[in-house]
């Protein structure tokens, strides 16, 4: 394994560790502020929205204050839906790195959330592209685009789960 996928591949532990410990300050800092975060919507079993601009999405921030606003949400009890927070345990695999000519990295991976909360277990998957950037010894996402391959949605769907 070379230095860079093991780097990165630790990178997406620490994030998904940090969500499942529900640390939202340190989960939030591995966010560029100008971070896109997208989750869209099935147009049909086999096309999404590709465009948040123009086509519906699950969930569309801009830039990392949308995920500031959420985590405000949950830290106030503003967030009806998710009281009680649910029990969550993040796994990736399925890791590969692009290197773009911009200095970026695109990384693309497989993911499983799976949950608990109130008394009642289920689980989210799909893939996922992140773009990094090099910040000091470890990176930072400057955008996060999800792909929620079991779109039936029974309960709450939220950044946490992805």
């Amino acid at each position: 394994m070379s230095a860079l996928q093991y780097s990165v591949e630790q990178f997406l532990y620490r994030k998904a560790e940090l969500c499942d410990q529900q640390n939202w300050d340190a989960y939030i800092a591995l966010f560029d502020e100008q971070s896109e975060f997208h989750l869209p919507q099935w147009e049909s079993e086999h096309v999404y929205t590709t465009d948040p601009k123009r086509g519906m999405s699950l969930i569309y921030y801009s830039n990392r204050s949308g995920l500031e606003d959420r985590v405000f949400r949950l830290r106030t009890g503003k967030s009806a839906a998710s009281t009680p927070m649910p029990r969550t345990l993040h796994q990736i695999s399925n890791v590969r790195i692009n290197e773009l000519d911009n200095g970026l990295l695109e990384v693309k991976a497989a993911w499983v959330t799976l949950f608990t909360r109130q008394g009642l277990s289920e689980q989210f998957y799909g893939h996922v592209t992140y773009h990094l950037k090099p910040v000091a010894d470890s990176w930072k996402i400057t955008r996060k685009h999800i792909v929620l391959l079991n779109d039936t949605i029974n309960s709450v769907l939220d950044f946490y789960h992805l």
